[in-house]
């Protein structure tokens, strides 16, 4: 899965000049929670988020008038409350690189760049949750399955012919392995719904063969 395919591509930028006042309402006419900082030649050179425009605002109890107020914010530029350099993805790498990016960096979004290091889109928590529920086809309900085997070749097929022979429809199969213990692997696959009576001719089939994890019957509604 590519971050081309799951990123927003319609993004907002700001520049350098661009005065936390103007900033301040893009961020609130539009919901946004980050914003991409670009110079002149439209490279990417920081990225200025709701809360540094929050930390860098006067505090309710200023003595300040409104007209001073306003004044002070058209002052302050983006330059000078945004992150220099901030963290990126490319947009030809995966979606769980950037997962795994943004778990270490704990951020909740990045700019997407080119090679060229222009913003071609944000990559956020929220598209890669979209992702995970697309690939596991939750959103279709099911039985969902998880079994535990051995990571030695050819352990799975056994458990897909058993699913073959009573007719399960296969949604999704997905694969998880301890870092440190690569014995085993846990099997996570989700079917569609199917008969009682041939749901229960199949788990018993299953417990016979193989370490079952869970048995669920996943009714999002």
């Amino acid at each position: 899965m590519l971050i081309k395919d799951w990123m927003s591509k319609e993004i907002t930028t700001v520049t350098t000049d661009t005065s936390m006042l103007k900033a301040s309402k893009i961020f609130k006419d539009n919901n946004f929670r980050r914003l991409p900082v670009i110079d002149k030649d439209g490279k990417l050179v920081g990225i200025v988020t709701d809360r540094d425009i929050k930390d860098a605002s006067p505090s309710k109890a200023t003595t300040l008038d409104v007209h001073e107020l306003y004044y002070l914010l058209s002052e302050i530029k983006i330059k000078d409350i945004m992150t220099a350099n901030p963290f990126t993805i490319n947009v030809e790498d995966s979606l769980e690189k950037a997962a795994i990016r943004m778990l270490e960096k704990k951020v909740e979004g990045l700019p997407v760049v080119s090679e060229n290091n222009e913003v071609v889109g944000i990559i956020t928590e929220t598209d890669i949750f979209k992702a995970l529920v697309n690939i596991t086809g939750a959103f279709q309900g099911g039985i969902k399955i998880g079994i535990r085997l051995s990571s030695e070749p050819g352990t799975l097929k056994p458990a897909l012919d058993i699913l073959r022979t009573h007719g399960a429809r296969v949604i999704s199969v997905l694969t998880s392995q301890d870092q440190k213990d690569h014995s085993s692997r846990d099997v996570y696959m989700r079917i569609h719904d199917m008969d009682r009576s041939e749901e229960k001719k199949l788990k018993s089939q299953m417990d016979l063969k193989f370490n079952i994890l869970f048995w669920i019957r996943d009714n999002l509604k």
